[in-house]
């Protein structure tokens, strides 16, 4: 059971997570974060050391939330080549779901931290780093199985997959235009009928 201070920093990371997500670190007010919980600065500060400490929760907790749903929609498949399908299935209607988060939180923070060399920075950088892992796992298992071919590079393939994605997610979010998105993850499975299978 989680302790009153618990409960309240739950509160906090949840009520302002949508807020970092929509207008960014920099552009977040503390009046915006006191106004939206309804609580005064000093019980914000209480819960969390400054600003960017909120920000980091707040962002760990959109990353974390994101990360389960595609870890759930690949869980549909045993085969890693199709693990990879299931990524860009997961994409393809992403759109509607990153407007619900008020965006996409790796492309949003990432984005709004890159040019002020901050521990959120980092944190973006490791989830970053975290699912370019995560697919390079897939092709290495998928090539053990023979389910992907040899002379495919998994980094090389990650790095690709996860580019091409992000840049469609950007687009549009951009251009408040789904194409974009669709476009991106049909291109990415022909990438993969044509390269990845044997």
């Amino acid at each position: 059971m989680l302790t009153k201070a618990e409960l309240t920093s739950k509160y906090i990371v949840e009520t302002v997570a949508p807020l970092f997500n929509q207008k960014g670190y920099a552009a977040t007010s503390m009046r915006d974060i006191t106004e939206a919980t309804g609580l005064t600065k000093g019980a914000i500060y209480g819960n969390f050391e400054n600003k960017e400490g909120l920000a980091i929760a707040a962002f760990k907790m959109n990353a974390n939330e994101l990360l389960k749903k595609v870890g759930a929609h690949q869980n549909k498949s045993d085969n890693p080549l199709e693990k990879l399908y299931l990524i860009t299935d997961f994409y393809r209607n992403y759109y509607v779901v990153s407007r619900q988060l008020g965006g996409c939180p790796i492309l949003n923070i990432g984005v709004d931290a890159a040019y002020q060399d901050t521990e959120l920075l980092l944190q973006v950088q490791r989830v970053v780093i975290k699912t370019q892992e995560h697919i390079t796992k897939l092709v290495t298992w998928g090539q053990a199985e023979g389910r992907i071919r040899s002379e495919v590079v998994p980094n090389t393939f990650a790095r690709f997959l996860y580019t091409r994605i992000q840049g469609a997610i950007f687009m549009s979010q951009t251009m408040d235009d789904y194409s974009y998105l669709s476009e991106a993850t049909a291109e990415v499975d022909r990438y993969m009928d044509e390269n990845l299978k044997p």
